[in-house]
C-alpha cells in the first residue's frame, strides 16, 4: 500500500527538528490525546462493566431470580405451592424466606435491620453468603443465633458471642395495650458480601425462629425465592411459576425490582461512553491542526518532489500515513495502559488511599467494598477501533490539501 520512499517520508516527517519545534509539540499533544483518551474510555467502560455485574451477581445472590408473594399477608400453604414450582424445567431452586423490620440494640445502642429467616438447609443457595463468612460457622445455624454484617457489627462493636436484642414492630396485646414483642439473640456469624446496604442493615435468623419470633402462622412465610438455571432465560419460567400460582400469589423478578436501577446503569453507561469518545475527537482535531501545519511548513519539499517525478497520490499517502502513525500508535498505547491500569485497579486504588491517606470510593456511597473491573475485549476492540479510523479521517483533509499542491506557484511564492 505503501512504497519505500513514501515511508521514508513520512518517517523523516514525524521526527523532531528545531525548526519545526512547534509542529512537532502539537503532534505529541495529539499523541497524547489520543492516548489518554483511548484509556481513559477503556478504564470506565471496565469499571461500569465490573460494577454492574458485581452489584447484580451479589443482589441476585442474595434475593433470587424470581420471588412469589401476597402483598400485605404471609403466603400461606407455602410447601405445597414450594413443590410445584420445584418440578418445573430450568428452576434450580426455591428457597421459603420470612422478612421482616426489626430493631436492634445492644449495650444501649441500636440501629434498624431487616431480618431475614431462612432455614440451615437452604444457606448452600446462597453462596455469596456463605463464602462471605467472616468469622462463626452455619454448621449449627438454630435457635437463637443471629448473623449480622462486617458493617453493622463495626458500628455496634459486635463480635463472636456478643448478645443483642431484637425488637418486632408489631407488639402482642396485652391488659396494659400492645407490648413491644422482643428476644435475645447471641450472635453467632459475622458476614461480608461486599455490598454496604446488606452488610449494614440485613441480619439472618433460622427460618423457625423467625416465625415464632414475627408470630407467623404454621407452614406460611413472607416469600419464596426461585432460582432459575439461565439469568438471561427467565421469561419462560417466569410465565411457567405464574401458571403454577394460579393467582394464589403474585410473582416479579429481579428486573421488575430493580427495574430503575438497571435502565439507570445502562443510560450511564452509554451517556459515559460518548461523553469520553469526545476526548479521542479533541485529540483528533489536534492531529488535523498539527498536519495542516506541516503540509504548510513543507510546502517548499512537496513541490521539489513532485517537480522531481513524485505523484499527488504519494504525497497524499506520505501525510496519511504521517498522521495516522500518531493516531495508531498513540492508541495502541493507550489501550495497553488501559488494559493494565484495569486489570490492576484495586491494588491502585489501595496504593492511593495509603499515599493520599484517604478513603477512595467509600463503599456506603459506591454499594460495593471493592473496586471492581471486567474487561470485556470486544469493548476494547471497538474503542480501538473506533480510535484508529477517527484518527484516520483526520489526516484525509490535509493530505488532500498536500496532494492538490501546486509546485509552480509553490516554487515561485517561496
Amino acid at each position: 500500500m505503501f512504497n519505500p520512499f513514501e515511508r521514508l517520508v513520512a518517517s523523516r516527517y514525524l521526527r523532531s527538528r528545531k525548526s519545526e519545534g512547534f509542529v512537532s509539540v502539537i503532534a505529541a499533544f495529539s499523541f497524547a490525546g489520543i492516548m489518554l483518551g483511548v484509556a481513559t474510555l477503556i478504564i470506565v467502560m471496565s469499571v461500569m462493566n465490573g460494577f454492574r455485574a458485581e452489584l447484580f451477581d451479589r443482589i441476585i445472590g442474595l434475593n433470587g431470580h424470581i420471588t412469589t408473594f401476597v402483598a400485605g399477608q404471609p403466603l400461606r400453604g407455602y410447601s405445597e405451592l414450594q413443590n410445584q414450582i420445584e418440578v418445573i424445567d430450568d428452576v434450580t431452586s426455591v428457597t421459603p424466606i420470612i422478612e421482616g423490620q426489626s430493631l436492634l440494640t445492644q449495650s444501649g445502642n441500636a440501629s434498624g435491620v431487616i431480618i431475614r429467616g431462612i432455614a440451615q438447609s437452604d444457606l448452600d443457595k446462597k453462596p455469596v453468603l456463605r463464602d462471605g463468612l467472616l468469622s462463626g460457622s452455619f454448621d449449627d445455624f438454630s435457635g437463637f443465633q443471629v448473623a449480622v454484617g462486617k458493617t453493622l457489627a463495626e458500628k455496634l462493636g459486635l463480635s463472636i458471642g456478643s448478645e443483642v436484642n431484637l425488637t418486632a414492630p408489631k407488639g402482642k396485646a396485652s391488659p396494659f395495650g400492645t407490648i413491644p414483642r422482643s428476644a435475645k439473640f447471641t450472635v453467632g456469624q459475622i458476614f461480608d458480601v461486599g455490598m454496604y446496604e446488606y452488610n449494614a442493615g440485613f441480619v439472618f435468623i433460622p427460618l423457625e425462629t423467625a416465625r415464632t419470633f414475627f408470630s407467623y402462622p404454621d407452614n406460611s412465610v413472607t416469600f419464596l425465592e426461585i432460582l432459575g438455571d439461565d439469568i438471561t432465560r427467565l421469561e419462560p419460567v417466569k410465565a411457567k411459576v405464574e401458571l403454577a400460582v394460579r393467582g394464589r400469589a403474585t410473582v416479579y423478578d429481579w428486573r421488575d425490582a430493580n427495574s430503575s436501577f438497571v435502565s439507570a446503569l445502562e443510560v450511564e453507561r452509554n451517556v459515559m461512553f460518548l461523553i469520553l469518545t469526545l476526548i479521542i475527537l479533541v485529540a483528533a482535531f489536534n492531529i488535523i491542526s498539527s498536519m495542516i501545519m506541516l503540509v504548510k511548513d513543507k510546502s517548499g519539499d512537496i513541490a521539489i518532489m513532485r517537480t522531481m517525478g513524485a505523484s499527488s497520490t504519494s504525497m497524499l499517502k506520505i501525510f496519511i500515513l504521517t498522521g495516522a502513525s500518531i493516531g495508531v500508535l498513540g492508541t495502541g498505547v493507550g489501550a495497553l495502559i488501559g488494559v493494565t491500569f484495569a486489570h490492576n485497579i484495586e491494588g491502585i486504588r489501595q496504593w492511593l488511599q495509603a499515599v493520599l491517606g484517604t478513603q477512595l470510593f467509600p463503599d456506603e456511597i459506591y454499594f460495593l467494598s471493592q473496586l471492581p473491573a471486567i474487561i470485556r475485549w470486544e469493548d476494547v476492540t471497538v474503542v480501538t477501533i473506533m480510535a484508529i479510523v477517527i484518527s484516520i479521517l483526520a489526516t484525509l483533509y490535509p493530505a488532500w490539501k498536500a496532494a492538490r499542491l501546486n509546485p509552480v506557484e509553490t516554487l515561485r511564492n517561496g
